[in-house]
């Protein structure tokens, strides 16, 4: 038999006999420690399971438990032994769909006419561990499509028979376990004693392939780790979540509301909720004022044309709404700000000395959403970016990127936001302009990020089709990582507006335009905030910072002056002179968040002071109101950072 040469990358080569597995090769090229650990290989570039076997010469690694690769198999392999399980459970009254691996765990998709309830959960976690506890091997086989196909058709899986017809291919490969065969590319675990640790979270309606026009399916949620720890800390989090959940908490704290009449995906801020948008909007003017941006106001729609012309038709045309006519023309509204602020550069002439020019708006867009993709805050159909453009000069490229950094990341700091992770997304397959300009602006994006000395991951293929981009996602008190910052090169709208400027050479040239957007949209962003502090905001944010109470009617005249004298001071205050028990109201002001009670009974009258009360249920030392608006300002001053 002729020898191979196996290299196990970055370490030692050695021969060894065609068709040898992967896992016979690791025996000789892993310590006994290694090998425990590894659950697949990565075989020439490719993910693959320990049982390949190596009929040439070939470059091998290991995919052991605690990387990222191995967690996505094991939950991939969990999808495989849940629907083996719900058959088992439910023969062929069940028909299988597809059960991939998601971010935290994965899912199946499930034909059945009962609704899958809590104690069929259990029986279906209970079948799991048995068949976890048989070790029974995945075995993967390459099969004729025409064989595959008729087995499926014997057992009426039409969704699979849907599938590989698709394909169009001549052979598959498929997955057995036990009795179980499944349709999929794998890798999977050498065999299912691996699954330890896993729970089924939910179901949910999903369309077979998305498509809203096809069949309903029962999609069933689970999540799966390697030990036993990981997983309680990952429920532990998912209960925190849903303490924390914006939908819930916008509910209790009054800050906005979604109704049907209006229409789902449009949100109606209450009055905290407008203060908090408020207060948000106030310190992003001032930050954006301090780095020398200008600020513009926009419309909400456009002639058709204007789309046409920024190519939104033709690449973005599904996310925007239907035309509306006006005097015989065509109108829509806005998905993007982009066009609007190139229409103002456009409204006269420019000249190098003016470069460079940033300007910024919090511009309301509307976007068309799926109704089953719409979630509260975080995806609405009508929301407001924190939208930028920057036009520069070839040689500002960098230094405007490394000032967008500045203000990207002081922004982020104030909210409470100092986790994240920086993504630099370069050159997809389909572009627009020449190599040698994405080169240059790429070279910009990563110069502009080891200035900064910010660490940051390659996404390779990953940047719009007009240009590089760097994407910031930051990570919330859970660790819960969310898409927000992003900061785009754009070769494509310049050219499609012909935007020029007078350079120094007395000849016309193409600015460099940079879109930017620090928060993303101020929707989802107030939804990340209240979720990141479930609710309990830092005093500069509280929609109300200051609760009156009095202890009998007594005092109400007091509060009364109080809470005008606080009014008048900047201080954000309500008062609570009910007729109830003082209690009562402290309850109902920490239910509220509010970071201080003044608490008002006959000392405090006669003193013409307060006592005040923390969230927290701490109590401060008498103070005069003056003292303790002075301590109120302050704090939100340290707090803000302007």
């Amino acid at each position: 038999m002729t020898d191979i040469q196996v290299t196990l990358q970055g370490g030692e080569t050695i021969q060894l006999p065609a068709s040898t597995s992967v896992q016979e090769a690791f025996a000789k090229l892993l310590s006994n420690k290694q090998r425990k650990l590894t659950v697949a290989a990565i075989v020439d570039g490719q993910n693959v399971d320990l049982s390949t076997l190596l009929v040439k010469d070939a470059v091998i690694s290991p995919i052991q438990i605690d990387t990222d690769a191995g967690l996505e198999i094991l939950r991939h392999s969990a999808a495989h032994i849940m629907a083996q399980a719900v058959r088992d459970l439910f023969g062929n009254d069940v028909k299988v769909a597809i059960g991939p691996a998601i971010e935290d765990g994965f899912y199946y998709d499930f034909a059945f006419a009962k609704t899958f309830s809590p104690e069929d959960f259990e029986k279906i976690e209970a079948r799991m561990e048995a068949i976890a506890q048989k070790a029974l091997p995945f075995i993967r086989n390459e099969v004729k499509s025409s064989d595959v196909l008729a087995a499926f058709e014997k057992q009426g899986e039409k969704y699979k028979v849907e599938l590989i017809r698709d394909l169009g291919v001549d052979a598959v490969s498929t997955y057995q376990i036990g009795d179980f065969i499944d349709l999929c590319r794998g890798p999977h675990l050498p065999d299912t004693s691996w699954l330890k640790a896993f729970k089924l979270l939910r179901v949910a309606g999903a369309y077979w392939r998305g498509n809203e026009k096809n069949d309903v399916l029962q999609r069933i949620y689970g999540t799966a780790f390697f030990d036993q720890k990981a997983l309680k800390k990952y429920l532990f989090t998912l209960e925190e979540a849903k303490k924390r959940d914006h939908r819930k908490l916008g509910k209790e704290l009054e800050l906005f509301t979604i109704q049907d009449q209006i229409g789902p995906g449009l949100i109606l801020w209450q009055p905290k909720g407008a203060m908090l948008r408020k207060l948000i909007e106030d310190y992003w003017k001032e930050a954006h004022y301090n780095h020398d941006y200008e600020l513009l106001y926009t419309p909400h729609i456009a002639r058709q044309d204007l789309w046409k012309t920024s190519g939104h038709l033709d690449f973005y045309g599904e996310n925007m709404y239907s035309s509306m006519a006006i005097d015989e023309v065509q109108y829509q509204l806005k998905p993007m700000n982009c066009p609007f602020h190139i229409g103002i550069y456009n409204s006269r002439k420019r000249s190098y000395r003016e470069f460079p020019v940033r300007w910024c708006e919090l511009g309301t867009v509307y976007r068309y959403e799926r109704a089953g993709a719409l979630h509260g805050l975080m995806r609405v159909r009508g929301f407001t970016q924190d939208d930028a453009h920057i036009f520069c000069l070839p040689e500002q490229l960098e230094d405007e990127i490394v000032n967008i950094l500045d203000l990207n990341l002081l922004i982020l700091r104030t909210f409470g936001f100092d986790q994240y992770d920086i993504y630099l997304s370069t050159r997809p397959e389909k572009y627009v302009g020449s190599d040698a300009n994405w080169e240059k602006a790429t070279e910009a994006l990563k110069q502009a990020l080891d200035k900064k000395g910010l660490a940051y991951s390659l996404d390779p293929g990953e940047g719009v089709f007009y240009g590089p981009k760097i994407d910031i996602k930051i990570k919330d008190q859970l660790g819960r990582s969310w898409q927000c910052s992003t900061i785009q090169v754009d070769f494509n709208l310049p050219e499609r507006f012909d935007m020029s400027y007078t350079g120094a050479d007395n000849q016309e040239h193409q600015p460099i335009m940079i879109h930017r957007a620090l928060m993303g949209s101020l929707e989802r962003f107030i939804g990340v905030l209240i979720e990141h502090y479930a609710g309990v905001f830092p005093l500069w944010l509280a929609p109300v910072q200051v609760r009156v109470l009095n202890i009998t009617d007594a005092q109400a005249d007091y509060c009364e002056q109080l809470y005008l004298q606080l009014r008048k001071l900047g201080v954000r205050v309500e008062k609570d002179l009910r007729n109830e028990k003082l209690n009562y109201k402290i309850r109902e002001a920490q239910m509220a968040k509010t970071p201080y009670m003044l608490i008002i009974g006959d000392k405090e009258k006669e003193n013409g002071t307060v006592t005040v009360r923390l969230r927290d249920g701490k109590n401060l030392p008498e103070m005069t109101v003056a003292d303790f608006a002075v301590k109120i300002i302050d704090e939100c001053k340290e707090l803000r950072g302007l």
